[in-house]
């Protein structure tokens, strides 16, 4: 089956944060929703499920949690159980669940920048004490940020409980190495934390040879400390469905998890867990399209940042967010508020990511649309523009 990913909807019929937080005349390049219609099957199971007309509260079907473990053990070379799988509404609420269940008022919540947004508002948010570290920027520009284990190591304090980590990494698009990954484990077990992996990402690894390792199957006792997050909502862009899974192994977190949600998170809505079910069982094509039409995209827009003097980008080895760093092209503070003034272009602001200076830029939207913001990102920043 062929599937179109060429076409432009109109977006903003419907209401939409990506379309409609700017004026009609921008074009949004900022928050990680594609411009791509899901997977056939997705929608012909949720317009299934519609036409019975009764929406009552749902439950999780064994049918999906083996689905789940049927995808990790394919994808991933992973063997999950069922009974490991707590379903939760979202990553980012599973995110701020994980610090009130797992550290007291008082301990730290680590995590290292840049970083998706939410992972630097959840001590706060949750009454723990906020703890960063950076990441090692790239040795020569263009090439790949790195996990700098000693920073990290030494940032850790006697209150460090809990480790926010995401692999692979939002917003640089770094898929961490067996032995970044075996080495962040050990720093865990040696200083006793928890972790929770962020892995929203991992089935955009764009390397069509590439495949995901979880940071929980290095080793059965990495394993116990880890909570690991999975949803479909990026792969298969279906976030506004509100769908996630926190794979939990360990008995004992797993129960202090589901005890911290019990009256503050709702169950997965019940149109959610159908087009979780669809994507994991039958979006397979699509999302290897998908990943031909991203590699598509992520090379048009690396022959105009060529152009761009000044400006550096870390190739992305996964997702559709792609990490430029502008603070030598001339911007002034603020290079994403430059950028949507003069070009009328929106990208996401670096500073949201403990980053000014850098910008994420978002290519997961049809070629035309893509090549347009690029031209009008081309007047700025271009030698010649």
């Amino acid at each position: 089956m062929h599937y179109d990913f060429a076409t432009p909807l109109d977006r903003r019929q419907y209401p939409s944060q990506k379309w409609q937080r700017y004026a009609d005349d921008v074009l949004p390049l900022w928050v990680a929703d594609m411009d791509f219609v899901s997977p056939p099957e997705v929608v012909s199971a949720l317009q299934s499920r519609v036409a019975h007309g009764v929406f009552g509260y749902g439950r999780v079907t064994g049918a999906l949690h083996e689905t789940l473990c049927e995808w990790s053990a394919t994808h991933y070379g992973w063997s999950i159980e069922p009974d490991w799988q707590v379903w939760v509404p979202g990553v980012v609420p599973a995110l701020h669940l994980a610090a009130q269940a797992f550290c007291s008022p008082g301990q730290g919540v680590m995590t290292a920048t840049p970083i998706y947004p939410p992972f630097l508002r959840v001590a706060e948010r949750s009454g723990r004490v906020a703890e960063r570290v950076m990441l090692a920027e790239p040795e020569v520009a263009g090439g790949p940020w790195r996990l700098d284990l000693e920073a990290l190591e030494a940032a850790i304090t006697p209150q460090t409980r809990l480790l926010l980590w995401c692999h692979p990494h939002n917003p640089t698009g770094r898929v961490w190495d067996e032995r970044e990954l075996q080495a962040l484990g050990e720093l865990a077990e040696r200083h006793d934390l928890l972790v929770v992996s962020d892995e929203l990402h991992c089935d955009l690894i764009l390397d069509p040879a590439g495949k995901h390792r979880p940071l929980a199957s290095l080793s059965p006792a990495l394993a116990e400390r880890t909570v690991t997050l999975w949803a479909p909502s990026k792969t298969f862009n279906i976030a506004g469905l509100s769908s996630a899974c926190a794979v939990i192994p360990d008995p004992g977190l797993r129960r202090r998890f589901r005890e911290a949600a019990a009256g503050l998170l709702p169950d997965v809505n019940v149109l959610g867990m159908t087009a979780t079910q669809a994507a994991y069982a039958h979006g397979e094509p699509w999302r290897r399209e998908l990943l031909t039409t991203l590699n598509a995209n992520l090379q048009c827009l690396r022959e105009h940042v060529a152009r761009w003097p000044g400006v550096a980008m870390s190739p992305p080895e996964a997702t559709y967010l792609a990490w430029l760093d502008l603070r030598n092209a001339g911007l002034g503070a603020s290079p994403q508020r430059d950028l949507l003034e003069t070009a009328r272009v929106a990208l996401s602001d670096g500073a949201d990511f403990g980053c000014p200076g850098f910008a994420r830029l978002n290519f997961g939207t049809p070629t035309s649309l893509l090549e347009q913001a690029l031209e009008r990102l081309d007047v700025r920043l271009a030698a010649d523009g």
